[in-house]
């Protein structure tokens, strides 16, 4: 059992203090909890840096067999924190920005894509929780996990097109494969809100429970379940069933870092950006 293991024993990263993230295993069971450190678990730097480390290890523990990811307070995560990121960010915003910085921000976009991607590759399932808002890239978060269930109380948004960015993290890659094209149009050009209802009804999660406490229970019992089985026949199941979209994903991922790399920096982005900033709906011109 794990929990009978010294801290000299243990893997490195069951010790290490996270900003972004809270570890525990358990029973063959690891809980990943978002905790921020910024408001509603949103993704800041150190999501960003710490999550591709996490997940590998995650990957390479053999005493892991599945993966709870959820996440602190009322809130799975208000998605990217655009202010946080801002400093990363400025370079390419900059009107004379040529291919040196925007070189740099296609590097930055394919770092951060490989956050999410560590999450999807774990060879060991993940399962995510859904409680409250799950916004832009929290969604991606969540379509690289096997299996989702949320709180009746949870809400989702692919919201990036509100702020005049195309979502470049995996949501347009993964989401069709999960509920079909049709609902991923709706939902990635209206940025529009769903409750767990529409969810539930689209495929997007598996099941509603009625509030935070049942469907974090819910997410363990399954991952109790998956880690009951054969430990290297689930992970073949895993890579089966990724395999035929690997493909797919990846060459949406390149193109779609390409995509914004050469058109991201635009008026309407700083425009969303001063909105936010200043608390205002953005006025958009097609510039």
């Amino acid at each position: 059992m794990t929990q009978d293991k010294t801290a000299n024993e243990l893997p490195a990263y069951r010790t290490h203090r996270y900003q972004a993230f809270q570890v525990t295993v358990a029973d063959h069971v690891a809980e990943v909890t978002l905790i921020g450190p910024s408001k509603g678990n949103a993704q800041g730097p150190d999501f960003w840096t710490e999550a591709a480390p996490l997940f590998q290890a995650l990957d390479a523990d053999p005493e892991v067999r599945a993966v709870v990811l959820t996440g602190s307070g009322k809130h799975f995560s208000f998605g990217l924190d655009l202010p946080a990121m801002m400093g990363d960010f400025g370079k390419v915003l900059a009107p004379d920005a040529k291919a040196g910085p925007r070189t740099e921000f296609h590097t930055m976009i394919k770092s951060m894509q490989g956050a999410i991607n560590a999450v999807a590759d774990c060879r060991k399932p993940v399962i995510a929780a859904v409680a409250g808002w799950c916004i832009g890239g929290a969604v991606d978060l969540i379509t690289a996990a096997d299996i989702r269930v949320a709180s009746a109380d949870a809400k989702f948004s692919v919201r990036e097109v509100k702020v005049a960015i195309v979502a470049d993290m995996g949501s347009l890659a993964r989401l069709p494969l999960i509920i079909g094209e049709g609902h991923t149009r709706e939902l990635a050009l209206t940025g529009k809100d769903i409750d767990a209802a529409r969810a539930e009804k689209i495929g997007l999660v598996s099941d509603v429970y009625e509030d935070k406490e049942a469907t974090l229970a819910a997410a363990r019992g399954i991952a109790a379940e998956i880690a009951g089985n054969a430990p290297l026949v689930v992970q073949g199941v895993k890579d089966v069933l990724d395999h035929s979209r690997a493909a797919r994903v990846d060459d949406s991922l390149r193109y779609v870092a390409a995509w914004n790399a050469a058109f991201l920096p635009s008026n309407d982005l700083t425009e969303a950006v001063s909105a936010v900033f200043e608390k205002r709906p953005p006025a958009f011109k097609g510039e």
